[in-house]
């Protein structure tokens, strides 16, 4: 560390100190990478105890998508989170979200840091991030996400860094901050293009505290891909071979995947074909697999918001970053930029997400469970739905044992309407909805998608609607939910 930098040199102690009542803090980290590790601990015990003194303490919190335990979940079972933006997974914030504890505003994740600093969302006062840098004059280089992070430490009136050594210097040139003007291009023409700087700039003076730490991301590694994972992954690869043999599908456009062992099955599958051209990478989140691709010799670029890497995930691209220059191979980019529709528009990305549940006549819910609890977030997979190319969304026909159907008569809660979606997957098989009528959608995702179990009643559902309703969308508004009563009252979608 710079010898000027030392007097702000503070303990986790210390720094969360600083810290107030009433706080909006803003926090870097996105999909479980890059998010601060030892002062959330802190905090929660400084709020512990000023509340055994009968002082009130909250904050509310920003991040960039999903984080860490030690952010999250410490801050969750203190009671003191507030209010939570833009996107979370933890099983600690979720209950405290169903339970109205915590209030949640669930955004698209390209939209949040524009809300952010035009004001529509208020600033937050304090940011705290991961850093693996910091100069004198104000240059933060960043770990493992872009995130909201450069937004945040912009906006914010303090800034409190946690400087981590656990990448060492493997991360500092991989990212590319730009934070858009409200109107003007932004000039990525191939998944691999730099338009910012290495580093977020900010004025020094704003630096408050600096907290040293070692401490990877706590991620860990995704189950192996199942039997139904690979049977989507295949259906997904054969769709895409059919369409570039009939000519609709460009070679070298970029993929974006989410979160899971889909997504991972996908990539895994695409490494492991002989026949597989190099690809791209234009997504959100960067995982394991793409070690899978980079070692087979097929990867041209994977640009993300974060790369959300295993405790071995990480120890590997340390190895590899400096010795077979891996680190020539990513671009990590605020997720504004990542998520960007008209990036994503022009660039012509194939993109793949999980679908919670959808319906016969092709909306998606990503996000509920019966309609009003809530599971994580829409994330990104609207940046990316409304604006690719081709766009997948998968699901398991079946969960909880078959209790639960992925396909039903109609969503309990829509993210993604029917404009949106354009080809469903299950392990039973593939729907290609473009260009069809909603009854011919539904059809073919009965037929396709369903799982035998439920096909019967899906088409009972259909026939009577045809029946009894308008034939544009026949929808039975008496019977469009008996999926979903059923499962409340008998634990089963299924009948009898």
């Amino acid at each position: 560390m710079h010898p000027d930098l030392k007097s702000k040199v503070k303990t986790a102690q210390e720094a969360a100190a600083l810290i107030n009542n009433g706080e909006i803090i803003g926090v870097s980290g996105f999909t479980g990478a890059g998010y601060p590790k030892v002062i959330p601990a802190e905090l929660a015990k400084r709020a512990g105890e000023l509340k055994a003194k009968g002082e009130e303490f909250s904050i509310s919190l920003y991040t960039g998508a999903s984080i860490g335990d030690e952010c999250d979940g410490v801050l969750a079972r203190a009671g003191i989170m507030k209010m939570r933006l833009p996107y979370q997974s933890h099983a600690d914030v979720r209950n405290n979200i169903n339970k109205g504890l915590t209030e949640y505003i669930d955004m698209h994740l390209s939209h949040s840091a524009r809300m952010i600093r035009m004001g529509f969302v208020p600033k937050p006062t304090l940011a705290i991030v991961d850093a693996c840098d910091v100069t004198p004059d104000g240059k933060i280089y960043l770990t493992g996400c872009g995130g909201n992070t450069p937004t945040y430490l912009q906006t914010a009136e303090r800034i409190i860094i946690e400087l981590n050594t656990h990448y060492g210097d493997t991360l500092i040139g991989l990212h590319d901050v730009y934070i858009p003007e409200l109107r003007g291009e932004i000039h990525i023409h191939s998944a691999g293009d730099k338009i910012g700087k290495e580093y977020v700039q900010v004025d020094p003076n704003k630096i408050v505290a600096i907290v040293e730490t070692k401490l990877p991301d706590s991620l860990k590694p995704f189950a192996a891909p199942d039997e139904e994972s690979n049977a989507i992954a295949a259906y997904i690869l054969e769709f895409l071979s059919h369409e570039r043999k009939k000519g609709r599908l460009p070679n070298d456009v970029p993929y974006q995947s989410g979160v899971g062992n889909v997504a991972n099955a996908v990539l895994g599958t695409m490494a492991k074909d002989p026949a597989q051209a190099p690809v791209a990478l234009y997504t959100e989140v960067i995982q394991d697999s793409v070690f899978d691709i980079l070692e087979a010799d097929k990867l041209i670029i994977a640009s993300g918001a974060s790369v959300s890497y295993s405790l071995a995930g990480q120890e590997k691209y340390k190895s590899n970053a400096h010795a077979k220059n891996w680190k020539s191979k990513f671009v990590l980019r605020p997720q504004e930029i990542s998520n960007n529709p008209e990036v994503i528009r022009r660039l012509g990305v194939i993109s793949m997400n999980t679908a919670l549940e959808a319906d016969i006549f092709g909306h998606v819910n990503s996000t509920h469970v019966n309609g009003s609890r809530m599971m994580n977030g829409i994330g990104g997979s609207g940046d990316f739905a409304r604006n690719c190319l081709l766009g997948f969304f998968m699901t398991p026909s079946t969960a909880k044992g078959g209790k639960i159907s992925a396909i039903v008569p109609m969503v309990s809660h829509t993210d993604h309407t029917e404009h949106d979606t354009m080809v469903f997957v299950s392990e039973q098989g593939l729907a290609d909805l473009r260009g069809l009528a909603p009854i011919k959608r539904a059809r073919l995702i009965i037929e396709k998608c369903a799982h035998p179990t439920y096909r019967p009643l899906l088409q009972e559902y259909l026939e009577y609607g045809i029946k009894h309703s308008a034939l544009h969308t026949p929808h039975s508004l008496d019977k469009a939910f008996d999926f979903h009563k059923r499962l409340i009252e008998t634990g089963s979608m299924m009948v009898g």
